[in-house]
């Protein structure tokens, strides 16, 4: 009885686990790989040292959309620059407005320390993010 008391457990735990998997899908914004550097040193990202500040960081490697990176305070956020509930054209370009980010086709206001509008379906698209000292890589 013991051993199956046991092996039931180990199954449970096992099968509890997270696997450390990163979830970004969303079916409005298109899931590519890219990884672009960003250093904090540089005179046009420096606003990024600051706490509970967010900029649109737009690059060749990525969507014509950018991508929005957020100090908050504990470390860094990245999110994809379109509007995750909206289907991609040319009003889905989120802006930054302090600590959110704005959808100009439904005036919807995403909260960039946790990337969730109120009564929206889809929260902003996330992206990995590791910060090494002024350098800030973001990557999917």
């Amino acid at each position: 009885m013991r051993k199956y008391l046991f092996f039931i457990i180990a199954i449970l735990v096992l099968t509890s686990c997270d696997s450390g998997s990163f979830n970004n899908r969303n079916p409005y914004i298109a899931n590519y790989g890219f990884s672009v550097q960003i250093n904090t040193d540089l005179p046009a990202y420096n606003q990024l040292t600051f706490v509970g500040s967010g900029q649109k960081i737009y690059d060749a490697s990525l969507s014509s959309y950018g991508i929005i990176i957020f100090n908050t305070g504990s470390g860094f956020r990245a999110y994809d620059g379109a509007c995750p509930n909206q289907i991609l054209g040319s009003c889905s370009n989120l802006t930054v407005s302090g600590i959110n980010a704005v959808c100009p086709c439904d005036s919807a206001e995403y909260n960039l320390f946790t990337g969730l509008s109120t009564g929206k379906q889809y929260p902003l698209k996330p992206y990995q993010v590791e910060a090494n000292g002024n350098l800030i890589r973001v990557f999917n």
